[in-house]
């Protein structure tokens, strides 16, 4: 891929996630892991979020419904933050476990209504 498709990625993924939480990754990553933190910056941040016929918001709420039904709950709840930051709120948040539940199951529901009320706490949202 194109170098400025790794510095868009760079540039998406630091203003979803945060500048600290991306740069840690970057860092702690070794010769083992820094080809696959390279090509995910270039592939789902820039090719993926670097699109930007769907907004970030809208991509924030895609992904929540996406993790939660495939019970990846450590993802999630590093995508909850981002979508927060993206605007998502508390009550589209709500909406989207829902949709989890109904779709892939009130268990992955439930486990995404503890992440989010720890998540929303730290936030000052609940």
């Amino acid at each position: 891929m194109a170098d400025g498709m790794f510095d868009k990625g760079l540039e998406q993924r630091k203003n979803t996630l945060g500048a600290e939480y991306v740069e840690k990754n970057l860092a702690a990553a070794d010769d083992f892991t820094l080809p696959f933190q390279k090509a995910m910056t270039e592939w789902c941040w820039g090719f993926g979020w670097g699109d930007e016929v769907i907004p970030p918001k809208t991509r924030s709420m895609m992904n929540l419904a996406m993790l939660g039904a495939l019970s990846r709950p450590h993802e999630w709840e590093i995508h909850l933050r981002g979508a927060i930051t993206n605007g998502v709120t508390k009550e589209e948040i709500r909406a989207i476990i829902h949709v989890v539940g109904i779709y892939a199951g009130v268990p992955l529901s439930l486990e995404c209504f503890r992440i989010a009320r720890r998540v929303l706490e730290e936030e000052g949202m609940l």
